[in-house]
């Protein structure tokens, strides 16, 4: 397996105008996540990246909160909180903008932003909080170091049984809303309620933004997204 260090990229400046924005780039999947229509959490779903998958990123939003990408034979859009690429056998998280790297800036059209604006504004109301990315290197692309790395982070030390899997499926509960992508390594605040299962006490479950997970019942962990 190839170990990847993670590290911090100094900032740069996105100028739309730049001729070398143009280029498309590939990137990795530092987790697995969701590919949504437009550039929201709230956004309807079109496909699921898997962990390392390949993505070619088109374009990003400004502040590179979301990119748009390719993969498949689609084009969708992701969190650029978990795309990563690989700099001198380093990963380095999309949104930390890696000085190297070329992106061509994306302004959504009226139509999707308006999409945009009615997906946040149907979760505004109800949003309690912020899902956390920790994990192991710290903050934001610290979950996504965890992933390259193989480590703890998002990895349950016991699996779940096929008996709990079916008891969360068969006993669903109201969803809760939380900024941020729904994804395997992202902590879930302390004060959301989360519910037992029967036969295995170290897991929790509760619905994040109409998606179901098992999280670690000590930390609030999310180790596992129900698709």
């Amino acid at each position: 397996m190839k170990y990847l260090t993670f590290t911090v990229a100094s900032a740069i400046a996105l100028t739309a105008a730049a001729p070398t924005f143009a280029q498309s780039t590939e990137a990795r999947a530092g987790a697995e996540i969701s590919a949504r229509v437009s550039p929201s959490e709230f956004a309807p779903a079109v496909g699921v990246l898997e962990l390392d998958q390949p993505v070619v990123i088109e374009g990003c939003l400004e502040d590179v909160s979301w990119c748009q990408i390719s993969f498949d034979g689609q084009t969708a859009w992701a969190s650029a909180e978990y795309l990563y690429v690989e700099e001198d056998a380093t990963a380095v998280a999309l949104i930390d903008r890696p000085g190297s790297l070329s992106l061509q800036t994306i302004t959504v059209p009226d139509e999707d932003a308006t999409q945009t604006e009615e997906n946040n504004a149907a979760a505004a109301g109800a949003t309690l909080g912020s899902l956390i990315a920790f994990a192991a290197g710290g903050p934001i692309g610290g979950i996504i170091a965890g992933g390259i790395l193989g480590t703890a982070a998002g990895v349950a030390a016991v699996e779940p049984t096929e008996e709990t899997l079916v008891y969360v499926t068969s006993n669903p509960v109201e969803t809760v809303f939380l900024n941020g992508e729904v994804a395997v390594g992202a902590g879930v605040p302390t004060e959301i309620q989360a519910y037992d299962v029967p036969d295995q006490p170290e897991f929790r479950y509760l619905t994040v933004n109409n998606q179901t997970v098992l999280i670690d019942a000590e930390t609030g962990m999310i180790l596992r997204v129900l698709r």
